[in-house]
Parts: C-alpha cells; sequence; structure tokens
C-alpha cells in the first residue's frame, strides 16, 4: 500500500466567535502508585452538544481524588468537536472538529495558570477539506498527526509555535502532502505516534492498520507493511503503544476480537503475540497502557465495562488480571490517564456523570470521583 502524494489547496482561516470568558481526544498512561505530582495535572472534555451552538470544552485540574474546573471553564465552542490533543510540552490543545458538511477545523488554545484555556491567533482556525477524527503529536512536538475519515487520508502539519508573540502556525496541506491511506469506505478510528517517534500507526476499523516510519527532522513518512484486515466482521478501534515502543496493542471488535498484542521490531514489522487477542467485553472503544508498561486497559463500550491487564516487563506476556473487568456508570467511550499517574479517567457518551475518574493499584481499578462535563462528550486528553 504506498504512498500517494498529492497536493490540496485547503488552507485557510475561519473565525470563531466565543461566548465565554476566554477568547474563543488516547494518551499514554503513566506509573500508578501514588508516586507522582498532580502539579499541572489537567484533563479536558470535549462535549458535542446537542448542536455546533452548544458543543462546549471542559476543563478540570487533578488533584487527590478530586476534579476542580479549570478558571473560564466551560468554554463554548460553536463548532462540532470530535478530537483532541496536547503537546508533549503541556503547552497548546488543539481541538478538531467540523463547521459543516465536508468542511474540517483545527483550533489551538495555550494552556495557562491553572489550566485556563486561551485561544491563540486571535481564535482563527486552520481550515480543511474533512474533519480529523483523531490527532497525535510527535514526541518532539514537530509534527501533528491527523487521520481524516473524510479524505480517508493521514494528514501532517508542522507545528511552528513563536512563545514571545503566542502566534501558532500548522502548515497545511498546500506546505505538507497528504498521504492517502486506502481507496473506498473506511472505518478509520485513531492514529498514534510511538514514543520514540519512529513510526505512526493508524487503524481504519474494518480495513486493518497501517505503519508508516516517520523522519521528525523533515516530517517525511514511509509506508511500511501494514496490518492486513481480519475480516469483514472485525474492526480494530482504538491503538496505544508501550512506552519503550515495543509493543502495539489494538481495541479490536467483532470475529476475533478483543485485546489485540504486537510486537513492533527495529525496523517497524508487527508480529502477534501468542495468545493474542486476549478476552475484552464488547465493543472495545479506547485502550490505554501505562509508561512503566505494567498495565493496560480497554473501554467496553457496549458491555459497559473496562477490561484490567497485566504486563510481565521482562517478557512483554500480557493476561487478564482478577477481577477481569471493572463495571462503569455507563457505557465508557475513551479512556485518558492525568499525567501524576495516579488516576485512570473514562468518558460516556450516556449517562451522568459523564467523566469517571478511578485510582488504580497493582493494576485494579477503585471510583475516586466523577464529574458532569456537558452533553455528549466525544474526546478526552490529559496533560503528560
Amino acid at each position: 500500500m504506498g504512498l500517494l502524494r498529492r497536493v490540496a489547496a485547503v488552507v485557510g482561516l475561519l473565525a470563531l466567535g466565543w461566548t465565554t470568558g476566554c477568547a474563543g481526544f488516547w494518551v499514554a498512561v503513566n506509573n500508578s502508585n501514588g508516586s507522582g505530582s498532580t502539579a499541572n495535572d489537567y484533563v479536558y472534555v470535549a462535549n458535542a452538544g446537542t448542536s455546533a451552538a452548544t458543543a462546549t470544552l471542559t476543563g478540570f485540574a487533578v488533584g487527590t481524588a478530586t476534579l476542580t474546573a479549570v478558571p473560564g471553564s466551560p468554554y463554548t465552542l460553536g463548532f462540532t468537536p470530535v478530537s483532541l490533543a496536547i503537546n508533549p510540552a503541556n503547552s497548546i490543545l488543539f481541538v478538531s472538529g467540523h463547521t459543516g458538511t465536508g468542511i474540517g477545523v483545527i483550533y489551538a488554545f495555550s494552556i495557562g495558570a491553572g489550566g485556563a484555556l486561551s485561544a491563540l491567533n486571535n481564535g482563527n482556525a486552520l481550515s480543511l477539506s474533512g474533519e480529523e477524527i483523531s490527532m497525535d503529536i510527535s514526541p518532539d512536538g514537530q509534527w501533528l498527526m491527523g487521520l481524516n475519515a473524510d479524505n480517508t487520508s493521514l494528514d501532517e502539519y508542522g507545528i511552528v509555535y513563536n512563545t514571545n508573540t503566542q502566534v501558532l502556525r500548522l502548515t497545511g496541506p498546500s506546505a505538507m502532502p497528504y498521504y492517502n491511506l486506502v481507496t473506498g469506505t473506511i472505518g478509520a478510528s485513531q492514529v498514534k505516534v510511538a514514543p520514540d517517534g519512529d513510526f505512526v500507526f493508524a487503524s481504519l476499523g474494518t480495513a486493518g492498520d497501517l505503519v508508516y516510519q516517520l523522519n521528525t527532522t523533515t516530517g517525511v513518512l514511509t509506508a511500511l507493511s501494514p496490518l492486513p484486515p481480519i475480516s469483514t466482521t472485525t474492526s480494530d478501534n482504538a491503538l496505544a503503544v508501550s512506552s519503550g515502543s515495543s509493543y502495539l496493542y489494538i481495541a479490536r471488535s467483532g470475529t476475533n476480537g478483543g485485546l489485540a498484542v504486537y510486537t513492533i521490531s527495529s525496523s517497524g514489522a508487527l508480529q502477534e503475540v501468542s495468545g493474542s487477542p486476549l478476552a475484552a467485553g464488547s465493543q472495545p472503544s479506547s485502550v490505554v497502557a501505562n509508561t512503566s508498561g505494567t498495565d493496560i486497559y480497554v473501554a467496553n463500550q457496549n458491555s459497559g465495562t473496562i477490561s484490567e491487564y497485566g504486563v510481565v516487563t521482562s517478557t512483554g506476556a500480557v493476561s487478564l488480571l482478577s477481577p477481569a473487568t471493572i463495571a462503569t456508570v455507563s457505557a465508557p467511550w475513551a479512556l485518558a490517564v492525568d499525567s501524576s499517574g495516579d488516576y485512570l479517567l473514562t468518558i460516556s457518551q450516556t449517562g451522568s456523570p459523564n467523566l469517571t475518574m478511578y485510582s488504580y493499584t497493582a493494576g485494579q481499578l477503585t471510583f475516586s470521583t466523577s464529574s458532569p462535563t456537558g452533553t455528549g462528550p466525544v474526546a478526552i486528553a490529559g496533560t503528560h
């Protein structure tokens, strides 16, 4: 599946009208034994609302078993959000969404004192064809990857930020190429950059998964051997990469579904490990792995549960913990972990409250607190 390069003249700026104080989504999990710090520890949730006019962005400061709204939260967006990403420096929050059919946008906010958000570029957005349903950023903070379901493409943007003038520029499709993924309709779901920055992975639902090598200096992506589709009734819905970039974890639903585990070679080749996939609940929708490589969690949307797995760090072997799952308040949609590494958070598109936070010891989750975020949460992202 070769790379096809095309140039698209779709870069423009759209003004955004803000109605609140400031002008204006699958993170790595950290170690979980209470050794972290909650300083500058924030989590943000994008809510689609009932329409673009009611869409919001809600932020929380994470404390000891507490969630406290950041100053100015909730922020009214005025467009429909679909995905979030925070840069490695924890200074910029990117929000992707759409303002109409086929009209995609990416807005950016600086993350200030107490987690308060301020719109960059005077509230202007990068305008693009189609919406980025998933975004991730290279560990050096130079490249933003967007998985565009409308265009069945992996979009790449160079990030140029002037800290003195607070001006952010995304070098869009006229300066960087699009990379076509596959022809025809796909169930594009998530893009993930490996923590070492060497590889980029894209899950395409029933179309399998793609692998690219990333040149972090030039941004050039080189297509490697993909994971072919398992079957027409098997969907790869979400991805996580271990902190050492040695393993790829896939939340897979349908035939032969569950938690699929693959080794990642130094050349980017993927090899499924013995015993994969491991059992999960119905409709796995999100997966996260901690940076120490000891625990993995999968949100099972239809089952209303989170599956818990332990990892033998010396061998990479994965096994279900006991108990293997915990029940959630309602159908979990996406997972994130706070920067202290003490808490796992999940959002739900149904039920109330729709944001739940868990502490965990030796991999086992325990309810800590919960909070409403707004109507229809679609994405969650936490500082690293």
